[in-house]
């Protein structure tokens, strides 16, 4: 009797330590903000009581709030749409045979090895206007006499902190999908060659259906870390001019560390934690849905 309990609960005993670790630092701190966004914080950081959904009404009538909430939107959007277009095709050239290969993997992988501080920090020094790389390659080469300012406008800069977003998000798709395409059993293509198949079929009718396992995890992901991604934009803008190129992270930060605003900077991330948690929810429905048809 007491073997057969003791079998029972093995398996419960194994995952017990990661079930404490999950608790202590992921439930127990989602928890605390939700708690922060419902209380009366002062500018120390002490709870002084009960404050209803007043930091929630006034994140949502701030004029800065839907400006950031857009910034927010085409930031996840278009970083990870495009890093996942552009990914994916770059696996499948890498899936490929061809000499220097392994060499090739290895330098699309620096990117994603390095910290964004440095990435972002490195893109701010290429398209700045007195001394940046940009500027001076380009009047080495002849192409330009004076120096050009790339970025003029707050859309300009958050336009380069994008294509910085997309540089450092591609080598994770890249390998995501690389890791499905080579799990493709080479005597399908085989056959559909056989069959008189071009490349174009090959790619929508095999290709495509076998990885898209992997580009969904890859993309699911991707939301996740894209949206609460803070190193680049804080490094390159700092989120200025007046909150122009923020996103919803940096504008939290500022709340929270600049203006002494905890409560509200709680509020906008129980706002930014229920967006992804509907993101998420929608995905595994309809991942649940396939799975049972």
């Amino acid at each position: 009797m007491k073997k057969k309990l003791l079998n029972k609960a093995e398996p419960y005993i194994w995952i017990a330590p990661s079930v404490i670790l999950m608790s202590i630092f992921i439930i127990v701190p989602i928890f605390y903000v939700f708690k922060m966004s419902l209380s009366k914080i002062t500018k120390a950081g002490l709870i002084k009581g009960f404050a209803g959904f007043s930091n929630f009404e006034a994140v949502l009538t701030s004029a800065k709030f839907a400006l950031v909430l857009r910034n927010t939107v085409i930031w996840t959007i278009l970083v990870v749409v495009l890093s996942t277009v552009l990914g994916f095709i770059l696996a499948l050239l890498l899936n490929n045979e061809f000499k220097g290969r392994k060499v090739a993997r290895a330098i699309v992988v620096f990117p994603w090895a390095t910290t964004l501080v440095i990435q972002a920090s490195v893109w701010k020094f290429i398209i700045d206007t007195d001394y940046g790389a940009l500027n001076t390659l380009l009047k080495s080469l002849g192409i330009i006499n004076t120096n050009i300012n790339w970025a003029p406008t707050p859309e300009a800069f958050f336009a380069w902190e994008i294509a910085c977003g997309i540089f450092v998000t591609i080598p994770f798709v890249c390998f995501t999908a690389l890791s499905g395409l080579q799990s493709i059993d080479s005597s399908l293509y085989e056959a559909a060659t056989v069959d008189g198949a071009n490349y174009w079929q090959k790619l929508f009718q095999i290709t495509l259906p076998l990885v898209k396992p992997s580009l969904t995890v890859a993309t699911v992901l991707n939301i996740i870390y894209v949206f609460n991604s803070f190193p680049i934009v804080w490094t390159i803008t700092k989120g200025d001019p007046a909150s122009r190129t923020d996103t919803l992270v940096t504008y939290l930060y500022k709340l929270a560390f600049y203006n002494g605003k905890q409560g509200e900077a709680a509020a906008v991330s129980v706002i930014g934690f229920l967006i992804l948690l509907v993101c998420a929810s929608v995905y595994m429905v309809s991942t649940l849905k396939k799975g049972d048809e």
